[in-house]
């Protein structure tokens, strides 16, 4: 199994652990039902707790939703920062062809680059043909990486040794170094975007609210088979929710993970 496979499967165990977890929950209540006296399940005393089961519901409610909501918007931004990523690539082999004949060595490594980012970033998929590819034993799929970094990096030391010969030179070789300059900012933000937001501490926490909330269910329901129904439907939603989170907080892998369209696109303007 691939990488993409098993990062898939992880997260497919992480929402099963979350509907064991919200089941058992829901099995302490009626457990705790059926050992409390008629005298603390009367009418009152569940009303009460049903008022704060509301409570309950609306704040782990609101706090999910806006962690999916938060989850959403940083794979948004992750993939907004690939694409203009692969698009100021683009931008910066087109400069460099401008430039001339002195900076097709450079255009080359700019391709080789290019092709060590998809291919690392994107192991699970084929890797790009008809150019050079990098050493990519021990490469980073996310993050900073010695190997590329060292070949971009390269690239800047070059860009800067450049001896314009005439006006248009000089105006395409400052044109050329702000596309670079660009091609670096980009190239921060993808690194940083590519870390998770999700806290581990603070998913136990909301799983714990979660579980108070299915052991009050369990307190306030008589123990039949509709009830068992609903409230596995309940742990069953609640859980694919949780699902969807852990898999938008891993943007280059799992099931919406971010496509490298973005990046072939722009090797393939580079090839031309």
């Amino acid at each position: 199994m691939n990488r993409a496979g098993n990062e898939i499967m992880s997260e497919i165990l992480i929402a099963v652990e979350a509907f064991g977890l919200l089941g058992l929950s829901a099995a302490v209540g009626f457990f705790l039902r059926q050992r409390l006296s008629d005298q603390h399940l009367s009418d009152h005393n569940i009303e009460a707790l049903r008022l704060v089961t509301g409570l309950l519901v609306t704040f782990t409610a609101l706090v999910l939703s806006l962690l999916l909501a938060s989850v959403k918007s940083s794979f948004d931004t992750t993939d907004r920062d690939r694409r203009m990523y692969a698009a100021s690539l683009a931008a910066f082999d087109q400069c460099l062809q401008g430039y001339g004949a002195e900076a097709t060595a450079m255009r080359g490594v700019i391709r080789e680059y290019t092709a060590g980012v998809i291919a690392s970033t994107w192991p699970e998929e084929e890797k790009p043909t008809g150019v050079t590819l990098p050493n990519l034993a021990g490469v980073a799929r996310v993050g900073e990486d010695r190997t590329l970094r060292a070949l971009i990096t390269g690239v800047g030391l070059s860009l800067a040794a450049l001896e314009p010969k005439d006006a248009f030179h000089q105006s395409q070789l400052a044109a050329c170094r702000l596309a670079y300059d660009d091609v670096m900012h980009r190239r921060e933000a993808v690194i940083e975007d590519a870390e998770g937001t999700m806290s581990g501490l603070f998913s136990r926490v909301l799983m714990f609210w979660l579980m108070l909330v299915f052991v009050s269910f369990g307190l306030q329901a008589r123990h039949n088979r509709f009830t068992i129904v609903a409230i596995g439907i309940g742990a069953l939603a609640i859980s694919t929710v949780i699902f969807v989170i852990a898999d938008l907080d891993r943007p280059y892998g799992g099931l919406f993970g971010i496509p490298s369209t973005s990046m072939r696109n722009a090797l393939t303007d580079m090839s031309r």
